[in-house]
C-alpha cells in the first residue's frame, strides 16, 4: 500500500475519531505529497525512498520547531509539534539507537579502511546510504567523527 493511500485511510479514521492532532498532521503530509508529485520535473509518482525522505523532512521540521518553541517557553506550541511528530513517526521505520549507529559505523570504518578524521567523507557516504531513513544524519555524523578521532 502506498503512503498516499495509507494517509487517506488514516485521515478518514481521524475524522471519524475527531482526532485534531492526527487530522492536522495527516493533512500536512497529504499536502506535502501533492506538492512533491506536482513539482517541476517530477514524474507524478513518488518512490518509497522519496516518501521516506519526505516524511523525514516533515519530522525534522517539527523537531526544529519544537526546539525553538521550548527555548522561547511556548509550551502550548511545543505540545502541538510533539503530537505531530508522533503521528509522522508512525509512518517512518524504527529509528536506530545510538549503540546501533555506533556499531554500524564501526563496521563501515573497517570495511572502507578508514584510519582517521581525513577519511570522514568516505565513511559518511557509505553510512548515510546504509542507514537512510533509520537514523538522523546529524547523529551519524557525530558517531563517525567521534569514532574516527578515537
Amino acid at each position: 500500500m502506498s503512503l498516499e493511500t495509507n494517509i487517506m485511510d488514516k485521515l478518514k479514521q481521524a475524522m471519524r475519531d475527531k482526532n485534531d492532532a492526527a487530522l492536522r498532521t495527516l493533512r500536512a503530509i497529504k499536502a506535502a505529497i501533492l506538492v512533491e508529485k506536482t513539482a517541476a520535473g517530477a514524474s507524478g509518482e513518488l518512490t518509497e525512498a522519496d516518501e521516506m525522505k519526505l516524511l523525514q523532512k516533515l519530522a525534522k521540521q517539527r523537531k526544529d520547531s519544537l526546539d525553538i518553541f521550548r527555548a522561547q517557553n511556548r509550551e502550548d506550541l511545543a505540545v502541538k509539534e510533539e503530537e505531530e511528530i508522533a503521528v509522522i513517526e508512525e509512518f517512518l521505520p524504527k529509528q536506530l539507537s545510538q549503540e546501533e549507529i555506533d556499531s554500524n559505523v564501526k563496521e563501515i570504518i573497517t570495511s572502507v579502511g578508514a584510519s582517521g578524521p581525513g577519511d570522514m567523507g568516505k565513511v559518511m557516504g557509505v553510512a548515510t546510504k546504509q542507514m537512510a531513513g533509520k537514523a538522523d544524519g546529524k547523529l551519524i555524523a557525530e558517531a563517525v567523527k567521534r569514532l574516527l578521532t578515537a
